[in-house]
């Protein structure tokens, strides 16, 4: 199983990520409060301002303070160092 840092020495499994969401819409910030109704909300931003969403096929929605990008290329760079191994 392959992990990316989301942040302040937080990972994700990257098998499980369905979509990596940016904050600044209405329907991303409604579904981080249904997450938040839910219980099933996971705050990986340890104080610093959410940049990006990760929406997990567990159904729990996981928050990050890195931005999409950041995220994305963390992801590309792990699956281009497995690739050369």
């Amino acid at each position: 199983m392959q992990f990316v840092d989301i942040g302040f020495g937080n990972v994700a499994a990257v098998s499980r990520i369905l979509c990596i969401a940016s904050t600044d819409s209405a329907p991303i910030r409604r579904v981080i409060q249904d997450a938040r109704d839910r219980s099933v909300l996971i705050d990986g931003c340890s104080g610093k301002k959410c940049r990006s969403v990760l929406v997990m096929d567990t159904d729990h929605v996981v928050l990050s303070s890195l931005q999409v990008e950041e995220i994305k290329a963390k992801i590309e760079a792990n699956k281009e160092a497995n690739d050369n191994e």
